[in-house]
């Protein structure tokens, strides 16, 4: 059993920046598979970025490339997510996951956080 636990999140202005942190507790993230997805209200949940164990593969949803970046410290069982000139749309529930190997879908991650709000205002 692994518990993520998600840290950072906050009320930040447009054009501001934030970093998301996930610990892991309980079991290692090694050989796992990292990834960031996010909820706003009334929408589904939705990709955000990904992370494999080594971090050779990543992968941005076309909405957040060029602003965010994901990174991981296994031997501090984190991941982390770099959020920067945040746009009143990136308003959410910021969740990470793991996952057998790298993906976009939610469907592919079977431990999940409780989620982190992230609140950009204009």
């Amino acid at each position: 059993q692994v518990q993520l636990v998600e840290s950072g999140g906050g009320l930040v202005q447009a054009g501001g920046s934030l970093n998301l942190s996930c610990a892991a507790s309980g079991r290692t993230l090694r050989n796992y598979a990292m990834g960031w997805f996010r909820q706003a209200p009334g929408k589904e949940r939705e990709f955000v970025a990904a992370i494999s164990w080594r971090g050779s593969s990543i992968y941005y949803s076309d909405s957040v490339k060029g602003r965010f970046t994901i990174s991981r410290d296994n031997a501090k069982n984190t991941v982390y997510l770099q959020m920067n000139s945040l746009k009143p749309e990136d308003t959410a529930v910021y969740y990470c996951a793991r996952a057998r190997s790298v993906a976009r879908t939610t469907g592919q991650y079977n431990y999940w956080g409780q989620g982190t709000q992230v609140t950009v205002s204009s």
